[in-house]
């Protein structure tokens, strides 16, 4: 079989071929997923040391995808990287935040962590289909009931779209588990009913196993993550695949909160809509009738 040549397509069989690979050969997997631009302009040497593997790994990953070596497999990253039209001006983003040489100082962290939430909302729109976007809101618009469920660090989009949702009169109930009673609210899900979740690696077990009892019970399973190779990818009907790099150790929520804005004005634009068509199709009434 010949070596795939397209950036997606790539994508996919990693995704495929990742739960047969190594432990090595699944964090250099990770890395190329999360950090395609790394790959594309690094060397063997320099993606080995930062995904922590030896360079002959490298070797072995690029085989195990079916291409000759290294380099013929970097030269599909490198396409994706060029394709893009913002490719030289984040370039010099990057290398303007390297240059704040770790700083503790207040304005210091603020200035970094700025220039990194700016550069993760300029990959946000390419992430995200907008196939993606219309189902999702045309399902949650037509919900008899919108379940919410995160936990730890994801937490805080579950909350926002509990409330934001609730905001425009759909029934919204936010899977919180207070009181350890996370199992026991699970039951108010009905078959129809649209679950949310939202969970980055590393995930939230009981997140996942929530997401895979609706899925078998009839609910439509909404996912927010990080990558093809989440375990919530399996029962969602529609999943949004955010980058997330897991090797920061402050990791942003600045995408998964855009993301969920974006899906909260989107529905209230399409329940809009709905109710001014219904309105222009509404008969006239006659006089002299009731």
């Amino acid at each position: 079989m010949d070596p795939v040549t397209t950036y997606d397509d790539l994508k996919a069989l990693m995704a495929r071929a990742y739960p047969d690979m190594s432990k090595q050969l699944q964090r250099i997997a990770r890395f190329a997923m999360e950090q395609p631009n790394e790959l594309a302009l690094g060397t063997v040497a320099t993606v080995a040391e930062a995904t922590q593997v030896q360079p002959s790994a490298m070797i072995r990953f690029a085989n195990a995808l079916g291409y000759g070596g290294f380099s013929e497999m970097q030269q599909v990253f490198r396409g994706h990287l060029l394709e893009r039209s913002d490719s030289y001006r984040e370039r010099i983003a990057q290398m303007r935040r390297k240059q704040v040489k770790g700083s503790g100082a207040p304005a210091g962290v603020l200035h970094e962590l700025v220039g990194e939430s700016v550069a993760e909302l300029s990959h946000l729109e390419e992430k995200i289909q907008q196939a993606d976007l219309k189902a999702a809101v045309k399902l949650m618009s037509a919900a008899p009931r919108i379940h919410v469920l995160a936990q730890r660090r994801a937490f805080p989009v579950a909350g926002y779209l509990a409330y934001a949702l609730s905001q425009l009169e759909l029934r919204t109930h936010l899977l919180d588990g207070t009181g350890g009673m996370l199992r026991e609210s699970l039951r108010s899900i009905a078959p129809g009913d649209v679950l949310i979740v939202a969970s980055f690696r590393n995930y939230s077990p009981e997140v996942i196993d929530a997401a895979v009892a609706a899925e078998k019970l009839g609910a439509i399973v909404i996912a927010i993550t990080d990558g093809p190779v989440s375990p919530l990818k399996a029962p969602a009907r529609v999943c949004f695949e955010l980058a997330d790099d897991s090797s920061k150790p402050f990791r942003s929520l600045v995408a998964p909160l855009c993301l969920a804005q974006a899906l909260v004005v989107s529905t209230g634009h399409h329940l809009a809509e709905q109710g001014a068509s219904k309105t222009v199709a509404k008969p006239a009434r006659r006089k002299g009738t009731v």
